[in-house]
């Protein structure tokens, strides 16, 4: 489904009835709802009413990048597609980029998003920037360049070794516009220097987060430092912290009948009389 947001097409997924539940997808090349939500949409749309929009730039949303205010901007479009669909107060869940935006946002006065409750899933903390993260950044729009950011994501082997899995992401990854929106945030010009979010320290004040908030982390996920989770959890008033095994950094996919299982719990608790 489509609807226009300040004259940009806005991609988005929904399903259900009930209190809402924003479900923001990751921010890999190719990310987007329909990759990172297939696996929960319809479960937690049987609870709740599921709205998955595709970021600006991302997905089949209108591909357009602010140079000057990138994630700004894309905030700020998020804002008013939830001001156009009339969500006044919902549930977020966001997985890695995601779960950053959603975490920098909480911690904002006033909040930037109307939240109720808060699932960051392998969301926030330090990013290293180590030989997986390499492989999502240096992306060469190529079947195994794609095959290698599954690879990083994922600890199960079998993820990158399935053809199909990894054409669909390769697919999403070249539709017009795509790869360049991905890569914007790194262009810079000759005169300045090199910059990245990556391999920085984090300065996020985690302790300003004022929500009921579910931290879900990978036990194996390579793109983040062991132990990250807890630390982060432990920052969060009022956290707590789930750790899958045998799992990489998406939990939502590599674990989702589980995610699925701990979440709908999660939500539940703030919906009960």
């Amino acid at each position: 489904m489509y609807v226009d947001v300040d004259g940009i097409r806005t991609h988005y997924l929904e399903a259900g009835e009930g209190p809402t539940v924003v479900l923001l997808h990751s921010g890999e090349f190719g990310g987007a709802a329909e990759i990172s939500w297939e696996h929960a949409l319809e479960p937690l749309a049987r609870h709740f009413h599921v709205v998955a929009p595709d970021w600006l730039g991302f997905g089949r949303t209108d591909k357009m990048h602010d140079f000057v205010d990138g994630r700004a901007r894309m905030v700020r479009h998020m804002q008013r597609f939830l001001e156009v669909m009339g969500i006044a107060t919902a549930d977020f869940i966001g997985n890695s980029m995601s779960g950053g935006i959603i975490a920098r946002a909480a911690t904002a006065s006033p909040p930037q998003f109307p939240f109720r409750r808060i699932v960051l899933a392998s969301g926030g903390g330090f990013s290293p920037d180590n030989e997986y993260r390499r492989a999502l950044l240096d992306y060469d729009c190529t079947l195994e360049g794609m095959r290698r950011i599954v690879g990083a994501m994922f600890f199960d082997p079998k993820w990158p070794a399935d053809d199909a899995y990894v054409q669909r992401r390769h697919e999403m990854s070249l539709l017009p516009g795509a790869w360049e929106c991905t890569a914007a945030p790194r262009l810079r010009r000759p005169t300045e220097p090199a910059r990245t979010q990556f391999g920085q320290p984090d300065t996020l004040a985690y302790e300003k987060i004022p929500f009921p908030t579910l931290v879900i982390a990978g036990a194996n996920d390579k793109l983040r430092l062991p132990g990250y989770a807890a630390e982060l959890a432990e920052r969060i008033p009022d956290a707590r912290l789930l750790v899958f095994e045998r799992c990489g950094h998406c939990p939502n996919i590599e674990r989702a009948d589980l995610f699925n299982q701990v979440v709908l719990d999660f939500l539940g608790e703030g919906h009960r009389p």
